[in-house]
């Protein structure tokens, strides 16, 4: 099986609010140019997910780890989630404070009993496991909060809260797993749960793996990474399931995005918003989905 890779660094209405076309090209590129190997090498897709989550959580660019915006209260929490989709096993934490990579408590979880956990159940797993404490904020976002402050946070999130980060593969070895990674809205309510950390947001079978960013409750709404992938289950092409699935968001005035990969290798992408940021290796040649 000829190895592919999609990711995303979120979506919104302008390339602009990433700072341009050649940045973010850049940071995804980086990635590709790093996890694509693995894969090559012989990489397991859970493995190869959990790196490139690593990498796109550690750039300040993307709403997630490192950079991740501020909640009402001015403190950062983050949510991960990886799905296996051999095992179809999900796992995930919920409102995590400094980490520096949830992804890595999301893996950990793959093998636990308890496969999701919230901020309390997150902090003590990060504890128990001897990880490093992290400060993953930033000057930018820093900043971005007081000046939201002044207004007692009129806007619904942060500028940049549509840069959750996310990952699907499919390895040599024909399996599937999806990876996302999110610093939430910004600005929100205390305790507030996003997409991310769900399988509307972040779902993988044998047969298909959905990553999403965008507005968390219009993806819960619409449930759309499982949506699709059962499509897929029940006969419907990649292209096909998500086309439609998008249409059905579309009238309903979604805002979000999603990358997507199939068992036969097909990759799609569908987004209901101006620009999605993400790229991928079709096992050729790297490509982005910027200016589309």
């Amino acid at each position: 099986m000829q190895p592919k890779i999609i990711i995303h660094g979120g979506a919104g209405s302008t390339v602009e609010s990433k700072g341009g076309y050649e940045p973010v090209r850049k940071s995804l590129f980086a990635v590709l140019e790093t996890v694509y190997p693995m894969l090559l090498d012989g990489a397991k897709a859970i493995d190869a997910v959990v790196k490139a989550c690593q990498m796109l959580e550690d750039d300040p660019r993307f709403n997630a780890g490192t950079g991740s915006v501020l909640q009402s209260d001015g403190q950062v929490r983050m949510s991960a989630s990886i799905m296996d989709g051999d095992r179809q096993s999900f796992s995930g934490v919920i409102n995590t404070a400094r980490v520096k990579n949830p992804i890595d408590l999301a893996k950990h979880l793959q093998t636990s009993d308890d496969r999701v956990l919230s901020d309390y159940g997150s902090a003590e797993l990060t504890r128990e496991l001897g990880i490093p404490i992290y400060n993953p904020l930033t000057d930018e976002r820093l900043a971005e909060w007081v000046e939201e402050r002044k207004t007692n946070f009129t806007r619904k999130m942060a500028d940049v809260a549509m840069g959750t980060i996310g990952v699907v593969v499919l390895d040599q070895y024909g399996s599937i797993c999806a990876g996302t990674s999110t610093g939430g809205r910004g600005f929100e309510r205390i305790g507030r749960v996003s997409d991310s950390a769900t399988p509307a947001g972040n779902y993988a079978t044998k047969f298909a793996g959905v990553s999403c960013t965008g507005v968390g409750e219009d993806i819960l709404d619409e449930g759309f990474a499982t949506r699709v992938v059962v499509r897929v289950t029940d006969g419907m092409t990649l292209q096909q399931a998500v086309e439609k699935s998008i249409n059905e968001a579309k009238s309903r005035d979604r805002d979000f995005g999603a990358i997507c990969l199939d068992a036969t290798g097909a990759i799609a992408w569908g987004k209901t918003c101006p620009v999605l940021f993400a790229a991928y290796h079709d096992g050729e040649k790297m490509q982005d989905t910027l200016s589309l």
